[in-house]
């Protein structure tokens, strides 16, 4: 059987090795892939970013099932050039993932469905905005609409702060396109839950819950990353919360996507916020998170593929998972000075000495080298009888591993947590 996986991160790293797990497997095309990937046994990496080619090159060498990884792959309609090819692909058709690639869309579908969300305003006019934020309460939040690799979400403490990220977002353009429309939301104290889940058009099964540590640095302060590290299961998320995220967010969702035609077999990301006053939808992702995918998948002990399968047929209703017991821990290593400019091409020493998987987020393979080239650079995933044990695993292995300038925060999974 053989398989191809877009992307060339860390998820698509520990995707490639969880697949390659099932003897089922021949081969895994990861494209465009990474160092990582390149160093797997039963992988190849493909030199290919454009939906259409990738279709083609799938049509061509047989591929049996596509996983595309990235969201802007997603958005770009690469789920519906695979199924033009009569090729299955665990992913969302265009129109399904733009409840990613638009906020916008994605809080008037909460809306129109009673999912329970923050209450906001959608905006195509700086001015009105502007106008907006005059008289609004803060905390506020603010949102480019499109993607932005999820740094495009601005936390305003006040006036003057919301102001300046208005002219960030809608003047200055940082992040292009995205920021042609903006939502400005209520801010919302608590704690936040990944919760990934499988979907194959009429029932979602939710995998183990997350928490993700998004800042750059301790105490979860500085700009925002794509990721800094994540626990699995998430200690917020108990009976009572999983309850009122099934009967508030997943259930309404569901009749949402059948509604609206909006059909797939996938996966869908629930981002939630958790607080004294119930459980709160703060956005969809249509694919695997980065880093969740890694510490999830390692206390899975079902067969990913079957899992996989099951979504593809349409029978999930009638799928068993298994979890490992305990904990897992993920540890983001990064180049110094992300998320802003940082310096590639940095020695990796250590990562064999490991007995944690290392994944690779960011690094290529030269002569069997590994060396810095993005700024998530590696991913340290270690589990344990519970998240303390997992946590010292993990940390005694990050130990172990140097590059140039490396930075890394110390306390995931730690005080933060609570």
């Amino acid at each position: 059987m053989k398989l191809l996986v877009t992307g060339s991160g860390g998820r698509e790293h520990a995707l490639v090795r969880k697949l390659l797990q099932n003897n089922e497997v021949e081969l895994v095309y990861c494209a465009p892939g990474n160092g990582g990937t390149a160093s797997e046994k039963g992988c190849e990496n493909v030199d290919l970013s454009d939906p259409q080619a990738l279709a083609d090159f799938a049509a061509v060498n047989s591929v049996d099932m596509a996983l595309p990884g990235s969201e802007d792959m997603l958005v770009a309609g690469i789920a519906d050039r695979f199924k033009e090819k009569g090729i299955p692909v665990l992913g969302p058709h265009r129109a399904a993932a733009l409840l990613e690639g638009s906020k916008c869309m994605a809080k008037d579908f909460m809306k129109k469905y009673g999912i329970r969300t923050a209450a906001y305003e959608n905006f195509t006019s700086y001015d009105d905005a502007r106008s907006y934020l005059e008289t609004a309460s803060f905390p506020i939040v603010l949102k480019a609409d499109g993607l932005a690799a999820g740094k495009g979400v601005l936390i305003c403490a006040d006036r003057s702060e919301a102001m300046t990220a208005l002219d960030t977002l809608m003047s200055d353009r940082a992040f292009g396109d995205a920021g042609d429309s903006i939502v400005i939301e209520e801010y919302l104290t608590g704690v936040e839950a990944s919760i990934l889940s499988f979907y194959d058009g009429k029932t979602i099964m939710p995998l183990l819950s997350a928490k993700d540590h998004k800042k750059i640095l301790e105490g979860e302060t500085g700009p925002n990353t794509g990721g800094m590290g994540v626990v699995s299961p998430n200690p917020h998320v108990d009976n009572e919360v999983m309850s009122l995220f099934q009967k508030e967010i997943l259930e309404p969702t569901c009749i949402g996507l059948e509604t609206e035609g909006l059909n797939f077999s996938g996966v869908i990301f629930f981002g939630l916020m958790i607080n004294d006053k119930g459980v709160y939808l703060l956005e969809y992702n249509l694919r695997m998170g980065d880093p969740e995918t890694q510490a999830v998948l390692s206390l899975l002990d079902s067969d990913l593929l079957e899992l996989i399968r099951a979504a593809l047929d349409g029978k999930l209703d009638r799928a068993k998972v298994k979890w490992k017991t305990g904990s897992s821990c993920c540890v983001v290593m990064a180049s110094g000075g992300y998320p802003g400019s940082y310096e590639k091409g940095k020695l990796i020493n250590g990562i064999e000495s490991c007995s944690a998987d290392v994944f690779v987020a960011g690094a290529s393979l030269k002569d069997g080298v590994l060396y810095t080239s993005g700024g998530r650079v590696l991913n340290v995933v270690a589990t344990g009888d519970d998240l303390e044990e997992a946590r010292r695993n993990c940390y005694a292995d990050v130990a172990k591993i140097s590059f140039e300038k490396a930075v890394y925060r110390k306390d995931i999974g730690g005080p933060v947590l609570d």
